[in-house]
C-alpha cells in the first residue's frame, strides 16, 4: 500500500444539520388510523372507536401544523370508517334488544 491509500474521516463540522422530508412535523398515523377504522366496521367496534378519537385528534393536529398534511385522506378515511363501524355496532345492539325485549314480552 501507498502512503496516500489511508482512508479519510470526513469532518461533519462544516455540513449543516439535515431537516426531515417532513420540514420536522411529526409522521402521520393515517395508515393506522384507516386500518382501525376498516377494522371497527368488520370486526369489531372498539377498533371503530380508537379510530374515530385518533382520527379527531390527527387531524386537530394536522391542522394545528405539528403533524404532516399528507396523510390527511387516510386519515379522514379512517375516522370516517371508525364512525360507521361505531353507528352499526349502536344498531345493532338496539335491534338485538328489542328482539329479546319482545320475546321477554311475549312470555309474559
Amino acid at each position: 500500500m501507498t502512503e496516500n491509500s489511508q482512508p479519510t474521516i470526513a469532518s461533519t463540522e462544516a455540513q449543516p444539520p439535515t431537516q426531515s422530508a417532513t420540514g420536522g412535523l411529526r409522521p402521520h398515523r393515517g395508515g393506522v388510523v384507516l386500518a382501525l377504522g376498516i377494522l371497527g366496521i368488520v370486526v369489531c367496534f372498539i377498533c371503530g372507536i380508537v379510530a374515530w378519537v385518533m382520527g379527531n385528534n390527527d387531524l386537530r393536529e394536522i391542522d394545528a401544523g405539528v403533524m404532516d398534511p399528507s396523510g390527511r385522506g387516510l386519515t379522514q378515511a379512517g375516522k370516517i370508517c371508525g364512525m360507521i363501524g361505531t353507528i352499526l355496532a349502536i344498531v345493532w345492539v338496539f335491534f338485538w334488544l328489542m328482539i329479546l325485549g319482545g320475546m321477554l314480552a311475549g312470555q309474559a
